[in-house]
């Protein structure tokens, strides 16, 4: 007999944790390692979130369960939260705080797919997207995109993907691993041609409010106001430096967070209710230390972008949100190392850096670097790439 179940014995872990714990085990083993692997800011979380959340421990009322959904306090919150940054007017009672964005994404799949449905994901992409679709029984039907369009996905390469079995899209702006984010035109076009097929859209707009040319990137359920069947991601985890915190939020039609809420029922119960009164302070309290990260974050990129475009043979577009850069290495990829998950291991373990090889993301012959680091930091570990790939 199995003693794992098929379902999860094939199922990889997360590539990005993944190299973030190797970085921490290096390091506590006395090796200076600089990572540039996980999708976290290096920010403390604000104090006033922190201030509140040691208030809210020796609230009694917090010690117990409360609704599965969500404290309503913080749902409302999260409503208009929606109306103010993706202009969507939504009542509170569609919205559900789950336990981190990610769990968002599981449930959504959850609500929405049946054995046999086909999920569009456009490529590359964030490594968790597959691993739930597979595990509500859905198909990935990756859609690659190209360096030298941006990273984005067109009507017509949907077209070409899309079955009488499509679904649903995964529309992800910005983009973990590019920093791709997609005009009100590009969305709506894509919002259109999917209302026009019948196909659910999953918006994971977690990394919304880091955007570096405008104010924040358009949201394909406000560009497209006649269309219905979609699925709003979001959390407090990048834009507040809350990773650790694990609130994160879905917001769509009431069926679809009636579904979810009964599957959240079941698995987890509600988010930790000190959590949550974090989450509502970060919303409702003052925003000064979102505007000042984003800002550094933008200082970041533009000297990482520039490092990077200057290591030879490699090539690499300015991303445009999130904390990403995602360059092709596939010019250094022969003999010496035949992947970028050698290139990456080599990275590691030769030269001290920490980063994603392009496999991870759908995409080889790429790596993604955060510059959710300081400065210094990014100027060692790109001297230290370029270094190894000159020797």
């Amino acid at each position: 007999m199995k003693r794992v179940s098929e379902r999860l014995g094939h199922l990889p872990p997360s590539a990005t944790l993944g190299i973030a714990a190797k970085a921490r085990e290096m390091r506590a083993a006395g090796i200076d390692v600089v990572s540039f692997g996980a999708g976290e800011p290096d920010f403390p979380t604000p104090e006033h979130v922190v201030a509140e959340a040691a208030r809210a421990c020796f609230d009694p009322q917090n010690h117990k369960y409360t609704p599965a959904a969500g404290l309503p306090q913080l749902r409302k919150a999260i409503a208009e939260d929606v109306a103010r940054y993706s202009r969507v007017d939504v009542d509170w009672s569609e919205v559900m705080v789950t336990n981190g964005a990610k769990q968002a994404v599981f449930q959504a799949f959850a609500a929405l797919l049946d054995p046999g449905d086909e999920v569009l994901l456009p490529s590359p992409h964030w490594v968790t997207y597959p691993a739930g679709i597979d595990l509500a029984g859905g198909t990935t039907v990756s859609v690659p995109t190209e360096i030298g369009k941006g990273f984005k996905v067109t009507v017509d390469s949907l077209e070409r993907a899309r079955t009488d079995r499509t679904k649903l899209l995964v529309f992800v702006s910005p983009s973990n691993p590019t920093g791709a984010v997609y005009t009100a035109d590009e969305a709506r076009a894509i919002g259109e041609w999917a209302a026009a097929n019948e196909i659910w859209v999953l918006a994971d707009e977690i990394y919304q409010r880091l955007t570096y040319f405008t104010d924040v990137a358009p949201s394909i359920a406000a560009v497209t106001p006649r269309f219905e069947n979609w699925v709003l991601v979001n959390g407090v985890a990048k834009s507040y430096a809350m990773t650790g915190w694990r609130v994160g939020w879905m917001v769509g039609p009431a069926d679809v967070i009636e579904a979810a809420n009964s599957h959240q029922s079941h698995a987890t119960g509600n988010v930790a209710n000190v959590a949550q009164h974090a989450a509502l302070a970060a919303l409702t309290g003052p925003q000064e230390a979102v505007e000042e990260m984003r800002l550094a974050f933008d200082a970041r990129r533009k000297l990482m972008f520039g490092m990077v475009s200057a290591l030879p043979g490699v090539v690499c577009i300015e991303p445009e949100g999130a904390f990403y850069v995602f360059p092709d290495f596939s010019s250094h990829l022969g003999d010496r190392w035949a992947s970028t998950d050698e290139l990456a291991t080599a990275i590691l373990v030769e030269a001290g850096v920490a980063l994603v090889p392009g496999e991870s993301f759908g995409t080889p012959g790429f790596l993604r670097l955060s510059y959710a680091v300081g400065e210094e930091d990014i100027e060692r570990g790109v001297e230290r790439i370029g270094g190894l790939l000159a020797t």
